[in-house]
């Protein structure tokens, strides 16, 4: 492996610190609307780092689809491809503030390699095990949820590397950079392992995920030696980062109001009952509400220099998190599908802007030393809001209606994301010099 740079200069934390938020300002000026390409120009390491994960994005996609059909073909069950889910969901939520703690105790690129290794490992056994016709259930899924406990410690730790790859000034656009990698594999993912599928069987499916695991490895060349300043052991490093998060009121402000819009007005599993309630039942219209909402943040995406440049990150991710219980609000009213679409492809986008908006809060607002426990958290809130908001949506559209569901959910997430605004008024502070005033 080549011998990067030690991030770890004679200089000392608050240098570093303090290089990471140097000259932020020009990061919120510019006219440009498009993706800022930049981190991808300038940045070798980074671009190497995003092909890499982007890949692997891909890959997680093709590995999901292809669970799905084996579970389901071997079982016919709802229950079996639910607790399919639920084994690659529990690891993280079990695991992801002492894999966060981890992070920030030992060198990152080696912990980040050593997890991205145990995860290829597993794909390569879920591609054996296709290839000689599938393995018992619960070992299957017990092979997911090892592969799950992987990637609660790689996760917290991707995330940590963009501050070090990228000046301050490219921060946002380099957090829109990953964003749109998670929503093109979102979209394009399940049309490809469909195609894999039909052409190279479940074996071959499993196969393609662990070579993208080749780009990973070769991203991880770039990526500097981040030695961590330290947390304390175990659950006193755990409660370290939770008292941080409870206390810095930009970073937890950041955190509930992503909790609020996911758990509030998450919509997928009422799509088929509103499908079936207003749309009649038509399978088409149902795949395309299931694509709608990725076509949208992609489109975000595209023209994300709109928002990562405004100099408000936490206003901008309210905004955002607003237009999407409004949208989801208007979607539940919608008359027709094509309109309804719509109301989703708008959710779609105002998602992007506030999930983009809120890791650059995060990331601006939290030391180094902290990182790993925050990205942790924020992993942790991407994973489990939304479970919990498709549960949700499920039990009071079985008192009342899909419509009801949608409209209460799409409400309610704008009245919480309003009290979270309104009562942390840190959120609304510029970024000048690059720090928050």
């Amino acid at each position: 492996m080549h011998d990067e740079p030690d991030v770890s200069d004679p200089h000392g934390a608050d240098y570093r610190q303090e290089n990471r938020f140097a000259s932020a300002r020009t990061c919120w000026q510019g006219d440009a609307v498009l993706l800022d390409l930049t981190p991808l120009r300038t940045s070798p390491a980074f671009r190497r780092w995003w092909t890499g994960r982007t890949c692997s994005a891909f890959g997680g996609q093709l590995t999901l689809v292809a669970v799905l059909f084996q579970v389901w073909g071997a079982t016919g069950s709802t229950v079996w491809t639910g607790a399919a889910a639920l084994a690659q969901a529990l690891p993280i939520l079990a695991f992801g503030l002492f894999a966060g703690a981890l992070v920030d105790r030992v060198e990152r690129r080696r912990f980040y390699l050593w997890t991205i290794t145990g995860q290829a490992v597993c794909s390569i056994v879920l591609a054996v095990q296709g290839f000689l016709g599938g393995l018992p259930m619960p070992v299957l899924l017990a092979v997911l949820a090892v592969q799950s406990t992987f990637g609660a410690g790689s996760g917290p730790a991707a995330r940590t590397f963009v501050p070090h790859l990228l000046p301050a000034e490219q921060l946002a656009a380099g957090l829109a950079l990953n964003r749109i990698s998670f929503q093109g594999a979102m979209l394009l993912g399940p049309a490809l392992a469909g195609v894999a599928l039909g052409w190279l069987g479940l074996g071959g499916c499993y196969a393609l995920d662990a070579a993208t695991f080749l780009l990973a490895f070769h991203g991880v060349l770039g990526l500097p030696r981040v030695r961590a300043e330290g947390s304390r052991p175990g659950l006193r490093g755990v409660a370290d980062g939770l008292a941080f998060l409870v206390r810095e009121p930009g970073v937890r402000g950041a955190l509930l109001t992503d909790l609020a819009s996911m758990v509030l007005s998450m919509p997928v599993s009422l799509f088929p009952l509103v499908n079936a309630e207003r749309f009649g039942d038509n399978p088409r219209t149902l795949g395309l509400f299931l694509s709608a909402i990725a076509v949208g943040g992609v489109v975000a995406s595209v023209f994300s220099g709109t928002f990562t440049r405004l100099p408000r990150p936490g206003l901008v991710m309210v905004v955002g998190s607003v237009g999407w219980g409004v949208s989801l609000t208007l979607f539940g009213l919608a008359p027709n599908p094509w309109l309804g679409l719509g109301c989703l492809v708008l959710a779609g986008a105002a998602d992007t802007v506030s999930v983009v908006s809120r890791s650059t809060v995060i990331q601006l607002r939290t030391p180094d030393a902290l990182m790993g426990r925050a990205a942790a958290a924020e992993q942790m809130v991407g994973q489990a809001g939304p479970d919990v908001g498709n549960l949700r949506a499920g039990l009071v559209a079985s008192a009342t209606s899909g419509t009801a569901a949608l409209v209460s959910g799409g409400v309610l997430c704008v009245l919480a994301v309003a009290l979270v605004a309104w009562s942390t008024p840190r959120l609304w502070e510029p970024v000048v010099d690059g720090k928050f005033t």
